[in-house]
């Protein structure tokens, strides 16, 4: 099927059967979904940014029981800030503790690290295929311990500045991601995100500016994103929604519920989970505060007193204080499996673009 694209520099360096990336979705995926997109020809990811190396370790091997295929191994660059006064984040969360018979936010869930000397040493012993990047990347002397072990090393970028800065830093691929897609927005160069573009206007001006290979990301959910994708000068596609609806997603049953719901026609762009931008479906704690928080710690600490409400009202069969991720594309998903959806976005996206094999 490879030989149809009209651009194969992915499928030929990766070596998938498709130019399909399954998204690196931190706490909505896992080697269980990987397996499954690459058995259906897409590039499986696990996100590792939420991982010790240890738990990292262990998604990889599970992996490579199952499948022979390439695999993506994804890690966060952020730089982490000064620890905030979280007394106002605290204080907006009080009537929500109290609601569910909680004395307060309880132990803080791990911090989110940066990629570091110890994921260095990971990726080293493992060997993947694929490291990809959000958030930036990391300092030179691991970005070049990373390229020695080979893998082909992709940065992702929102805006064309930071698609030349990757460029310039010699990247393998660089994600154009707009400001269509799910979960957290990579960006790392600051800038004024009511400019942030959408997939199909930032894409083009992307292909022009840099001299890698292009994978488009946000709002592709079907044949025909990833159809208009190619004719833009893509040479693969992420797509993470879409896959969101698989049995093969570890995501929460209401979440799912609303992603074939009109609720998933009505995503925001929002800060209360993590202090840092990122789109989700709208739920009770989105609607309380606003979807952007004034006094919402910085990223990644907003999590921090979210963990103990998060698991009572979970328990309860509600999510209205969890992150229910999606993109804009939502209402486009279907429920099949992960092997069964991506075979399908194959199948049809070449008959879109026409058989050229």
């Amino acid at each position: 099927m490879a030989a149809g694209w009209p651009d194969k520099r992915f499928v030929d360096r990766i070596g998938t059967a498709l130019p399909i990336v399954q998204a690196p979705m931190a706490g909505a995926g896992d080697h269980v979904l990987a397996v499954a997109a690459a058995a259906g020809g897409a590039l499986g990811s696990i996100p590792c940014g939420m991982l010790t190396p240890d738990q990292a370790a262990a998604e990889v091997s599970a992996v490579r029981a199952a499948s022979t295929a390439p695999i993506n191994l994804n890690f966060f660059c952020h730089t982490l800030p000064p620890e905030p006064d979280e007394a106002a984040w605290r204080a907006l969360l009080q009537p929500f503790y109290t609601e569910f018979g909680l004395d307060g936010p309880g132990a803080p869930p791990p911090l989110r690290r940066p990629f570091d000397t110890a994921m260095a040493g990971l990726v080293e012993t493992l060997w993947p295929e694929v490291v990809s990047f959000h958030f930036g990347l990391p300092d030179r002397a691991l970005l070049d311990r990373v390229r020695a072990t080979g893998a082909a090393i992709v940065g992702n970028a929102t805006t064309i500045d930071e698609a030349r800065w990757l460029d310039s830093r010699g990247v393998d691929f660089i994600i154009a991601q707009g400001s269509e897609a799910g979960g957290h927005a990579g960006h790392f160069l600051g800038g004024d995100c009511a400019e942030a573009m959408g997939t199909f206007a930032l894409l083009p001006q992307v292909v022009d500016a840099v001299s890698v290979p292009v994978i488009a990301a946000g709002g592709i959910a079907d044949a025909r994103g990833i159809a208009a994708a190619f004719l833009l000068g893509a040479a693969a596609v992420q797509i993470g929604t879409a896959y969101l609806r698989t049995p093969e997603s570890r995501i929460f049953p209401k979440h799912r519920e609303m992603l074939g719901s009109a609720a998933a026609e009505h995503s925001v762009v929002t800060n209360v989970f993590s202090g840092g931008l990122a789109r989700g479906l709208r739920n009770r704690l989105v609607d309380a505060i606003g979807p952007i928080g004034r006094d919402v710690p910085p990223y990644p600490y907003a999590s921090n007193m979210l963990g103990a409400l998060r698991r009572a009202a979970e328990a309860a069969g509600d999510i209205g204080f969890s992150p229910a991720w999606a993109g804009q594309a939502a209402r486009l998903g279907h429920d099949e499996p992960a092997e069964v959806l991506t075979k399908r976005l194959g199948r049809e996206a070449m008959a879109l673009l026409g058989d050229r094999q």
